[in-house]
């Protein structure tokens, strides 16, 4: 599946005081049409059927982050605005590749897509080189993708992680 993206910026959550200043939790990253989000909600779906604690993204939420900025007030705000303003990138082909899960201790944590496709990484350079000249830190590592699911608990713990790796393709949530 193609999708065509855009950059923005993702305010997070509520803004927060912290020494006299009024802070922002801001992420830099793509946001997906309706037609993303639809296949996403479908796969949501699919991946409920195997019991876990926990909740899978909203769809309100599901986005791909190129860069974590962290906590910043709004002057620091409009230079990051200013500095993305400055990225130029050609159209990107972007696709919904394969299921997988990071684990903490043998156990299932994070649900995530990976997002593969061309241009994603030089994206995700060019944004980088351009939050460093705000003073920002290079990502050590990237990985292209979106968290559908966030788990606290699965009782078949083994039976959880093989279900992902067995029907990690895409194609095999082509039906509910």
């Amino acid at each position: 599946m193609d999708i065509v993206i855009f950059l923005i910026m993702k305010k997070k959550t509520i803004p927060i005081m912290k020494e006299g200043k009024i802070l922002h939790r801001i992420f830099v990253a793509i946001d997906f049409f309706e037609d993303v989000i639809r296949e996403v909600a479908r796969i949501q779906e699919v991946l409920q059927t195997r019991k876990f604690t926990g909740k899978v993204t909203e769809l309100e939420n599901l986005h791909l982050t190129l860069k974590f900025l962290g906590e910043i007030d709004d002057a620091k705000l409009e230079e990051v605005r200013r500095k993305l303003k400055e990225i130029k990138f050609e159209k990107l082909d972007a696709k919904l590749e394969k299921i997988g899960s990071f684990n903490f201790r043998e156990r299932p944590r994070i649900v995530w897509i990976k997002i593969g496709g061309k241009g994603i990484f030089e994206l995700q350079k060019k944004v980088d080189e351009k939050m460093k000249e705000g003073g920002f830190k290079i990502e050590e590592r990237f990985m292209s993708h979106m968290t559908i699911a966030r788990i606290k608990y699965v009782k078949d713990k083994i039976g959880f992680k093989e279900y992902i790796n067995v029907n990690s393709k895409l194609s095999d949530y082509s039906s509910v």
